[in-house]
């Protein structure tokens, strides 16, 4: 199964990240009360906190969140609770240098920081547990608490380990995994340059070499087992917390990291899954958003897109809700009038039931002292508190739209070897970032959704026959499993699209010697034959379309397969310049009662113009609402309602037709026609005429 969630909200859920031990007591009630007022019914506590539990090594006291928690449960106010590993205490790091991370050349990251452990040690194990066990224990029953948050943001900060206890625990990996020195040097190449091993204890995680000249078979494993060593310490800490935690209480974790499989952690070890969403990154003074081609704060969908993958009914555990930065970095403006309420309704478009804040009051001390809250140091109401309120009304408004399905029309294929192995080629990764920001791009600006669908070892021909057509962009590493359950796809009726440089490596990233795509030529009938990045020294390569928009030119940037047609397979496109002009470029290949396409290049939204087209799933909701490429438009479904997002993201008035009577949900209002949303205005309209 592509995902799997144990909880859902029932209702929509608005929330705040609150930080108890960062102020005066008498503040508590006050602030409280105040969220209360506001609409918020859930905080977030205590991820950072070990010192407050444990003091010292081996002393525990639990009186200052007794006491917090008690006043939650008076005053109605529900909690969730973070173990607090994330930053672990002085005391520890001091007496167990051991449990710090390093650099790739093996110095040192130092207290003061966070996320500055590394998994494997075994007495942060050890450590870690029993501060989880010693707080589920206590806080574990409490009436106040409904969730458990495990760490904060895994792999945040940084997602590669190189710490002494990493080389052991990779060892111990790739024992498990291969078995005999014999069998590794075989998956790894290492007859190249001299690497065969000749001892386990001759390996190490990657280390600096001379121009970065990593054995990419090592570097592929080591991504896998950071990801491993990432799901075995979240393992850990939920394994625990189920023995304390009350029945109804969810487990979670936050954000979305690097060298990580999501989907496993979900299905292995939370409840519901929560992301962390700051869009205003894009407007960061690090960057130029007057210039930029990816869409600016548009783009945190694409993400959200992501987060859907993994657990279809998320929540946010870190909405933005004032500028970002900290002392040393990530400087940035405070979120418009309007951009609190516009970024807040992206999420719940995409699939969050659950929105929260970050964080209640912006904290007066360390590092963070620019990451702002709702409210400011001065503790004044403000006008961020006040589009908090209003926003938590449009929230309660569509409460129906709580658990509904976002539609699609087509899937993104993606899978972790694919993603992992961009890490480690760069030849792969130029193309596959390029392909998957233009698909982004392209399904935005045509007002195209997609849903994304990760392979998985446990995927099924269900995961993806609710999709009419599959993009499946580079994938570089095939086996004959996953290429078997795409030919099935096709058989079955879909419509499966691969791109450039597909099915040449093995699942050790070894290049096969096979015909291009490799396993996946039976599915696409075409032959690579030649191929070669666009030259810098030519003109921009294009395609000529044959039959289908005779006269019509598509560009085919960066990379190009020259493809040859095998018996049965149609040329769609040939090539129209270069070395290679009137070569095969696109083909098809009917296959059962499907088809399969293999686009000869990188994706972009020039050739995504077309391609939507020729697969008939370009804007499925055109019936609905005609609207300008500057407004996004989401549709969600819930037994047989239609409910239709229209969010403008520019800073000026936009207008759109809508072609069916809708009523806008925030007012009750019918509306149909003509219709206009101010600056960084939102609406959502339930379909009232026949979808």
């Amino acid at each position: 199964m592509n995902n799997k969630q144990n909880y859902k909200w029932e209702k929509m859920t608005m929330a705040t990240c609150y930080y108890p031990e960062h102020w005066k007591k008498e503040l508590w009630a006050e602030d409280l009360d105040r969220m209360l007022d506001v609409g918020i019914t859930v905080i977030r506590i205590a991820e950072f906190a070990w010192n407050k539990v444990e003091p010292e090594e081996g002393r525990f006291e639990f009186e200052f969140f007794d006491r917090f928690l008690n006043l939650c449960e008076q005053k109605g106010m529900k909690v969730i609770f973070g173990t607090p590993t994330a930053a672990p205490p002085a005391w520890l790091t001091e007496k167990y240098p051991e449990v710090l991370n390093a650099t790739k050349d093996g110095i040192l990251y130092r207290h003061g920081g966070r996320k500055h452990y590394n998994y494997n040690a075994p007495i942060y194990q050890e450590l870690s547990a029993r501060i989880v066990e010693k707080e589920a224990e206590h806080y574990g029953k409490h009436l106040a608490i409904v969730g458990w948050q495990i760490d904060n943001e895994l792999n945040c900060e940084t997602n590669e380990f190189y710490s002494a206890a990493d080389s052991i625990a990779f060892r111990l990996f790739l024992k498990e995994k291969y078995g005999t020195l014999e069998a590794l040097n075989e998956a790894w190449g290492t007859i190249f340059w001299n690497q065969t091993y000749t001892d386990w204890e001759e390996i190490y995680v990657p280390r600096t070499t001379l121009n970065m000249g990593i054995n990419p078979h090592q570097h592929l494993d080591y991504y896998r087992f950071l990801s491993d060593s990432t799901l075995k310490y979240c393992s850990m800490q939920a394994e625990i917390i189920k023995k304390y935690k009350k029945s109804g209480d969810y487990i979670m974790t936050n954000g979305m990291f690097w060298n990580v499989d999501n989907h496993r952690m979900e299905k292995d070890c939370l409840d519901v899954y929560t992301y962390d969403s700051y869009p205003s990154f894009a407007f960061g003074l690090d960057r130029n958003p007057k210039v930029a081609d990816d869409l600016n704060d548009r783009k945190w969908t694409m993400h959200l897109n992501e987060v859907r993958s993994i657990c279809p009914h998320f929540g946010i555990m870190e909405q933005q809700s004032g500028a970002n930065g900290w002392t040393t970095r990530m400087e940035g403006p405070a979120p418009r009038p309007g951009q609190l309420t516009l970024w807040a309704m992206q999420s719940v478009a995409q699939g969050a039931d659950f929105i929260s804040f970050f964080r209640w009051r912006t904290c007066t001390v360390g590092s963070e002292i620019y990451w702002h809250g709702i409210l400011d140091y001065d503790n004044r109401d403000n006008r961020k508190l006040a589009e908090v309120k209003e926003f938590y009304q449009k929230f309660k408004s569509i409460d129906a739209v709580c658990g509904a399905k976002n539609m699609a029309a087509f899937a993104l294929i993606k899978d972790y070897d694919n993603e992992w192995d961009t890490e480690v080629d760069v030849w792969h990764r130029r193309v596959a970032e390029k392909s998957e920001k233009e698909i982004f791009i392209a399904s935005e600006l045509y007002h195209t959704p997609y849903d994304i669908v990760y392979l998985q070892e446990d995927s099924e021909l269900s995961d993806l026959t609710e999709y009419p057509a599959a993009i499946y962009p580079h994938p570089v590493i095939m086996d004959e499993r996953r290429a078997r359950l795409l030919r099935e796809y096709v058989e079955q009726g879909g419509v499966l699209v691969i791109g450039c440089r597909s099915g040449y490596k093995d699942m050790n990233g070894r290049c096969v010697m096979m015909p291009q795509p490799g396993f996946l030529q039976q599915i696409t009938g075409s032959d690579v034959r030649d191929f070669t990045f666009e030259s810098p020294a030519e003109d921009s390569v294009w395609a000529k379309l044959q039959g289908y928009k005779e006269k019509e030119i598509i560009e085919m940037p960066i990379f190009n397969d020259i493809l040859e047609p095998l018996d049965g397979t149609e040329v769609l496109a040939v090539y129209g310049n270069s070395y290679y002009a009137g070569k095969a470029a696109v083909t098809e290949k009917k296959l059962g009662n499907g088809k399969a396409i293999h686009f000869g290049s990188t994706f972009s939204r020039n050739n995504l113009n077309w391609m939507f087209e020729y697969l008939g799933v370009k804007e499925p909701f055109a019936n609905v609402i005609d609207a300008p490429d500057t407004l996004e438009i989401v549709m969600r479904e819930k037994e047989a309602k239609h409910y239709l997002f229209v969010l403008n993201f520019k800073a000026h008035d936009v207008e759109f037709t809508l072609r069916k009577k809708a009523r806008l949900i925030y007012t009750g209002e019918e509306a149909e026609g003509k219709q206009k949303l101010s600056a960084f205005e939102t609406a959502v309209y339930e379909i009232i005429d026949n979808f």
